[in-house]
């Protein structure tokens, strides 16, 4: 299977308000989210999805209904109006790497591989995991550890990985696993999740993609339009929880004399969404997910 899809009926449910209306998947990956709500719509309906990995593209649907879009969807606005449609009833992203990614081994995605350092979702695009771990400052280093991967020994490891490239060019994730091969091994899966996540980020970065599509689904969706977002770790959870809450994502939104705020969207569950135990025994991946949903005030 190319993908499983997480949450996949709650998602949808939660999506799909007008059988007529015009939706959007940001994240295509296999189809499973975008088949699912092809099967919710009418015939008048209309989906666009979007995905950045030309891999994704042999999966496309034979449906007059169905839009597949090669493009990050930091450009879903810009996208959206090149074809016609200004606004839209529903958006849905389940964000992170697809099963594909992680299984295929020269993308350099998953911990378990030995793979040429990449990590790139889109193939094209010139800024790898490469480039970053052999041409980045060390406080450059640091920061993504620390802020991406929320590791607090950053400084110590972007040190390790400064003196070892001097004498060898880091080119493979073992070579960068190999650094680090004093981490007790009932640690290691989690530290070097994390730092292949901080790394992954940067490459691809994601919290500014995240954020430019927050900002224009906003803008694209109609009033009572759904935004669906499924995130599987606390950076994206906290984006997406704060945005939805006061459509910011640091600070605090002005008030008036009684303390109230503008709202932008309506929360449809005051908690995020959880897969139960079921899914997460026949998918691992959906461990870590969780969904908020907002309409559009």
């Amino acid at each position: 299977m190319y993908h499983n899809p997480v949450l996949l009926k709650d998602s949808v449910d939660a999506l799909v308000t007008n059988p007529d209306g015009v939706y959007v998947d940001c994240t295509f990956g296999g189809g499973g989210h975008s088949r699912e709500i092809l099967s919710r719509l009418s015939p008048e309906g209309r989906l666009f999805s979007f995905d950045q990995d030309t891999d994704a593209l042999k999966n496309a649907l034979d449906d007059s209904r169905f839009t597949l879009i090669n493009q990050n969807f930091r450009f879903l606005e810009n996208s959206m109006l090149m074809y016609g449609v200004p606004q839209v009833d529903g958006i849905l992203a389940d964000l992170g790497v697809s099963s594909h990614q992680f299984d295929e081994a020269d993308r350099g995605f998953s911990i378990r591989s030995n793979a040429p350092l990449d990590m790139r979702m889109n193939v094209m695009q010139g800024l790898d995991a490469k480039k970053v771990i052999n041409e980045y400052e060390e406080e450059q280093l640091a920061d993504i550890f620390y802020y991406y991967g929320e590791l607090r020994e950053a400084r110590k490891l972007a040190r390790q990985i400064v003196h070892h490239r001097k004498n060898k060019l880091i080119e493979t994730t073992q070579d960068l696993k190999d650094i680090f091969s004093y981490i007790p091994s009932h640690k290691s899966n989690k530290f070097f999740a994390q730092v292949f996540q901080a790394v992954r980020i940067e490459v691809n970065q994601e919290l500014d993609v995240l954020k430019e599509m927050l900002l224009q689904s906003y803008k694209i969706l109609k009033p009572e339009g759904r935004l669906v977002v499924i995130s599987y770790h606390s950076l994206e959870d906290r984006l997406v929880k704060r945005f939805l809450k006061n459509g910011m994502f640091e600070g605090e939104p002005e008030r008036d004399i009684y303390g109230n705020f503008k709202k932008s969207f309506d929360l449809i569950k005051t908690k995020a969404i959880i897969p139960d135990d079921k899914e997460i025994e026949e998918n691992s991946r959906a461990r870590s997910a969780k969904m908020r949903i907002g309409s559009k005030v």
